[in-house]
């Protein structure tokens, strides 16, 4: 579900920074105290995301928590035990679902794979990796076409929840209807209910494709490269960040792509100079780069 703090379909990152807002000086010198407490007491730099996405995160802990200022809030992150934790959780984005955008996952199908059959090893790394359906997703993708084996998938998110969450490879049995929709848009060749077990409340993905993944917390924001890769996805990640926290992050996502190795971006994202000179457009309508 989309709460009042995440980015709906059809936003953009124009519709955020157009977006009314009734803060003022002091709110902003607060917003800018807590963000400036959260990086030094965990090292988690939130100073750069897009301002009017923070605001909402903001309010919406201070609605439950009914503390009448930020500076409230911010007594509760200094002194409170857990408080700090709650909050960072409040500030990580996870909207995502298995196959989201199918059209995406079928043009890599058909654009992508054939490249990545003349490696004789494949290391993918999902940026931001929320709690790990696209994951999933692609290890299925790389079954399908004889690719997993030689396959090791790096899945990374600044939120230790939702990397405790990916690992565990289940998600709710309800969701299993619309994710079986976007498979079969997406190109899947099987019974997509062939790749999981079921209790009566989630669906369990089996040790098979599970063993090709390895899951770890990374911020983007502050982490730099840890390997090389042929495969580099960041989709809908770069859109919470202004243009400075974009530019490192083009900067990290570059220096970890191998010469000739993809990038798939969100569909509303786009390079900034001067890493754009760096990549062509490999398939422009699905957001998927290729690293000259």
């Amino acid at each position: 579900m989309v709460d009042d703090g995440e980015l709906r379909q059809g936003d953009s990152l124009r519709d955020l920074d157009d977006e009314p807002s009734d803060y003022g000086e002091i709110e902003e010198l607060e917003l800018d105290l807590l963000l400036e407490a959260i990086y030094r007491l965990r090292g988690f730099d939130f100073r750069h995301y897009l301002r009017s996405s923070l605001r909402r995160r903001v309010r919406h802990r201070m609605n439950l928590e009914k503390l009448p200022t930020i500076s409230a809030l911010l007594g509760k992150v200094l002194h409170e035990e857990g408080f700090l934790e709650r909050l960072l959780e409040d500030f990580s984005i996870k909207v995502t679902e298995m196959f989201r955008d199918p059209e995406f996952f079928l043009a890599f199908r058909k654009m992508v794979v054939p490249h990545l059959r003349e490696l004789d090893e494949l290391r993918i790394w999902h940026a931001g990796c929320a709690t790990g359906e696209e994951v999933y997703s692609m290890a299925i993708l790389l079954q399908e076409e004889g690719l997993l084996d030689r396959s090791t998938i790096y899945a990374t998110d600044m939120s230790k929840v939702a990397v405790a969450q990916a690992k565990q490879g289940k998600f709710p049995l309800k969701r299993m209807q619309a994710y079986t929709r976007n498979y079969l848009q997406a190109g899947g060749t099987r019974e997509f209910s062939a790749y999981y077990k079921t209790d009566h409340s989630y669906a369990f993905f089996p040790p098979e494709i599970k063993e090709h993944m390895m899951f770890a917390e990374h911020n983007l924001a502050t982490d730099g490269s840890f390997n090389e890769f042929h495969v580099i996805l960041c989709r809908n990640v770069l859109i919470y960040f202004d243009a400075e926290l974009q530019n490192r992050v083009h900067r990290v996502l570059t220096d970890s792509l191998a010469p000739s190795g993809f990038l798939a971006l969100g569909s509303k994202e786009s390079f900034l100079s001067p890493h754009k000179s760096k990549f062509a457009e490999y398939t422009p309508e699905e957001r998927i780069f290729r690293k000259l």
